[in-house]
């Protein structure tokens, strides 16, 4: 997987916490974060999933059935 450089700044009490997270755990800050952000990641995804749910029970979206979708488009299955 290819490296990608960010550059971000952080309130002080979160950046030390991350150095002290970091050095407890024996990892690298840039391993922690990227743990955080996959636990973040995980969650939101199970977020978005709930809303779209919701939305079509309250009717908001609209779901197609994949048979008239592909017939729309001419796709033959």
């Amino acid at each position: 997987m290819a490296t990608v450089k960010k550059l971000i700044s952080l309130d002080e009490r979160i950046a030390n916490e991350l150095e002290a997270v970091s050095q407890a755990l024996h990892k690298t800050q840039k391993e922690v974060i990227e743990t955080a952000l996959d636990f973040y990641f995980d969650y939101t995804d199970t977020v978005v999933a709930d809303q779209v749910v919701n939305e079509i029970k309250s009717g908001t979206m609209k779901i197609y059935d994949a048979k008239d979708v592909y017939a729309e488009l001419g796709i033959q299955i």
